[in-house]
């Protein structure tokens, strides 16, 4: 989706310190791409906020370079850079007065003429679905109408690259589903250029054309969703974006494209490229494992894992639940829907049989390092 686009930020050999704390981030290379979406994603503390940060010219670099269309963003460089950008924090920090005033707030310091900022202002609140809200108070607004407000003030101002620090933040599960749905529809429609902050990988999902996953101060990974979310390239990684089964092992076989892992009491067969001899991690989503009683038959299929174990703990999660089951002292997860539990008749100490895919073994090396995106 945006792979073929060309830069219009670029990061390179960033590294940004804190008093008192030393270095908080180093960033080799990262670019954001004309009319895409990136997704800054990591857990709570990873440093995703300084880079958003860093990225916006809001935090000084004390090493690397910031260039915006090729252009180095220095001291000098850097207000003009700013009146091109919007960001949108965490909290909305509205002032007093209205909703158009808040609106217009950016469009008047850059004193634009008092039509252009009517024009604006209104295109801004129908696209956020606030026209009714114009001249309410923005102290009296809930917290979703409040976010709309801070969107829209930011894209009234038409900026090049929407930089937004976890917008959906706190917000309740309905409020928060119908904006990530809106922010959807008003990216695909407008073909804006926008970072994204979140520690949730479905809304990475739902908006990036590419994601970045930042883990303690390293840009880990980089690359489309799907790729990111089927091909972690470290464990730390893989957890993040949804791997619950995690086993050591080490390749005994190795024919094309497939190979046979060794993790102690089984084996593991695999589509993947290693070599004999090679110590790995395999790595399963909980929804790719398939939970069967112990003597049924189980049908042919690409289904080329087949292990025995015993139930450990039943968690159930709304509309799913989340299995562990003890393989002769190996832990898988398995996630299956309330109803086929029900099936199951699922319990405490069942014995039940598992399967999975050789595809949906994804397959790590032990000495696996983070990959840095190169331009």
């Amino acid at each position: 989706m945006g792979s073929d686009r060309a830069p219009l930020l670029t990061l390179r050999d960033a590294v940004l310190t804190r008093p008192g704390r030393g270095e908080v981030l180093r960033v080799p290379y990262l670019d954001v791409r004309e009319g895409e979406v990136l997704a800054l994603i990591g857990p709570n503390g990873a440093g995703k906020t300084t880079l958003v940060l860093a990225l916006a010219a809001l935090l000084p670099l004390a090493q690397g370079e910031l260039r915006y269309r090729g252009q180095r963003v220095g001291p000098r460089r850097s207000l003009a850079y700013r009146r091109r950008i919007a960001v949108v924090m965490q909290e909305p920090l509205l002032l007093r007065g209205s909703v158009w005033e808040n609106v217009a707030l950016g469009l008047t310091l850059r004193g634009l003429p008092k039509a252009t900022i009517a024009a604006r202002v209104e295109q801004a609140l129908q696209q956020l679905g606030i026209a009714d809200l114009a001249q309410r108070p923005a102290r009296r607004l809930s917290g979703g109408e409040a976010r709309r407000v801070s969107l829209a003030r930011a894209l009234a101002v038409a900026p090049d690259i929407l930089f937004l620090d976890e917008p959906l933040t706190a917000l309740d599960t309905p409020t928060r589903r119908q904006l990530l749905e809106d922010l959807g529809a008003l990216f695909r429609r407008r073909a804006w250029s926008a970072v994204y902050v979140t520690h949730d990988f479905n809304e990475a999902l739902a908006l990036a054309d590419r994601i970045a996953v930042v883990m303690d101060g390293q840009v880990r990974q980089v690359g489309p969703p799907e790729e990111v979310f089927r091909a972690p390239l470290d464990v730390d990684v893989a957890r993040f974006v949804g791997v619950e089964t995690v086993l050591a092992g080490r390749v005994i076989h190795e024919e094309d494209g497939f190979v046979r892992v060794d993790v102690g009491p089984w084996t593991v067969e695999a589509v993947a490229q290693a070599r004999v001899g090679q110590e790995v991690y395999v790595c399963l989503r909980p929804e790719h494992i398939t939970l069967w009683p112990p003597d049924t038959p189980i049908p042919r299929s690409s289904a080329r894992n087949r292990v025995v174990g015993r139930v450990r703990r039943v968690i159930p999660l709304g509309p799913v639940v989340k299995v562990v089951v003890d393989s002769h002292g190996l832990a898988l997860i398995a996630q299956i829907t309330r109803t086929s539990a029900q099936t199951l008749g699922l319990h405490e100490g069942q014995e039940v049989a598992l399967t999975f895919k050789a595809s949906a073994a994804h397959i790590i090396p032990r000495e696996a390092r983070p990959i840095h995106p190169q331009p």
